[in-house]
Formats: C-alpha cells, sequence, structure tokens
C-alpha cells in the first residue's frame, strides 16, 4: 500500500456489505474506537450474539497467532491467524459476529486488554498479531519490537512473492510495549497489517465478505503460500 488512508471513513460506506480494515490513522484510540477498553465493550455487547473469544493453546506451545480484530472487524484476520496456528501454535481470535456494524468493536492494540487474550500471550515466546490495513496494492507492513523476527518476517514474505513495504507509518508501528503483541514473555512480538489488495488475493474473485471468507473453499494458493512464509521465519 502507497497510501495510508484513514478506514473509519470508509466502514461508513460499505457498512454491511464488506468487513471493516484496520483504522490506521493517526487520530487518538479514543477518536476512531467506540469503546475505550474490553470492560466497556462486554458492558455494551453480548458474547455469542455480536461477538465471540476463541482460543486454543496446545501444550508447550511458545508461539501464538493472535486476530484482536478477527471476525467480521478485520477480515480474515482470523482465518489467517488460525491456519498459521494450526495444532503446533497458540491461537486466540475476538471476532466480530454482528450482521452489520462490526467496526464499532475495534479496540485498538494498545487497549485491547480482553483477560483470555492477555492470558495466552503472556504464556508464550512470540506473538504474531494479524491486521488488516486499507490499500489497493498489494502489501503488508511489519511492524513490532521483536526487530530480528520483523527481518526474518519481512525477508520471508518477499523470498515468496509477496511485496512488503519498506517503512511502517508510526500508527501501525506496533512498537508500544502497551501493544498486546508485545506483551508475551519476551516482551516482543510482530504486528501484521496487511492491505486490502494483498488479502483480496487470498481467495478467489476477491471476495471479502463474511460467509465467502469462513469457506476454506474460497481460499487461493496465495493464502496458503503467506502463511507458510510467515511460520518459516519463525522457524
Amino acid at each position: 500500500m502507497k497510501r495510508i488512508v484513514s478506514i473509519a471513513v470508509a466502514n461508513l460506506l460499505v457498512i454491511g456489505l464488506t468487513p471493516a480494515a484496520h483504522a490506521v490513522s493517526a487520530a487518538p484510540a479514543s477518536a476512531r474506537d467506540v469503546y475505550a477498553d474490553y470492560a466497556e465493550l462486554s458492558a455494551h455487547e453480548v458474547e455469542g450474539r455480536d461477538y465471540r473469544r476463541v482460543r486454543r493453546v496446545p501444550r508447550g506451545a511458545k508461539v501464538a497467532h493472535i486476530a484482536i480484530h478477527g471476525g467480521a472487524i478485520e477480515a480474515p484476520t482470523s482465518q489467517l491467524a488460525d491456519q498459521a496456528a494450526g495444532r503446533r501454535h497458540a491461537y486466540y481470535s475476538f471476532e466480530g459476529i454482528k450482521a452489520t456494524g462490526n467496526s464499532a468493536l475495534h479496540i485498538t492494540s494498545t487497549h485491547f486488554d480482553e483477560p483470555k487474550a492477555l492470558k495466552v500471550v503472556a504464556a508464550v515466546d512470540y506473538t504474531v498479531s494479524w491486521h488488516a490495513a486499507a490499500g489497493a496494492d498489494a502489501t503488508t507492513y511489519v511492524g513490532g519490537r521483536d526487530k530480528a523476527l520483523v527481518r526474518r518476517v519481512t525477508a520471508g514474505l518477499r523470498a515468496a512473492g509477496f511485496p512488503v513495504s519498506a517503512s511502517v507509518p508510526e500508527e501501525i508501528g506496533g512498537d508500544s510495549p502497551r501493544n498486546i503483541a508485545n506483551r508475551n514473555r519476551r516482551g516482543m512480538g510482530v504486528q501484521l497489517e496487511i492491505s486490502r489488495g494483498q488479502r483480496e488475493r487470498f481467495f478467489d474473485g476477491g471476495k471479502l465478505n463474511r460467509a465467502w471468507i469462513e469457506d476454506p473453499a474460497n481460499r487461493t494458493k496465495a493464502f496458503y503460500r503467506y502463511v507458510a512464509a510467515v511460520n518459516r521465519a519463525l522457524g
């Protein structure tokens, strides 16, 4: 993605048609998030009707793949994180399951404090946090505090034929110690911000609506090659 745009405005135009992309404006979280934290969200939204929490933690897992804006909040981050985790790594997803308006469930990464997610991340050494960014061009922004892993993931994706931006905008850089990606045992993780143009290449016809992405039959080879490249970087 060559141009960063605020998706908050875009969501107003497409609400109910396509899942929201990741909000990448430089505005503070309070200006774009409906809820300040999980406690506030859970006081107004109903689990099982509006959202769900999914986790899977194999014994001895040292890596967690997480999608804190999963489901119809940022498509298809749940599917990517789930595939990457497989049976070897831990998996967590906070998923929007409303018929419309799932962008209201977005809690920015530095404020995301859902207890089950914090527990999963605190128990591992490495974290990959999957997100969606705006932009028609296929690219990925690789951020986070684990700079060694950032370099390996960047190199791995490029070697597999996936464009990676040479720089990451500060607002999606994932550098804050408060970012859930960095709250593992080592205090540093990786945050993947994947442009819409890239995400569309993961599914036949470029469709990102909920019903389409939830059917594995609609995944392209690029979906699996991308996930495999990330996992190879993890070793």
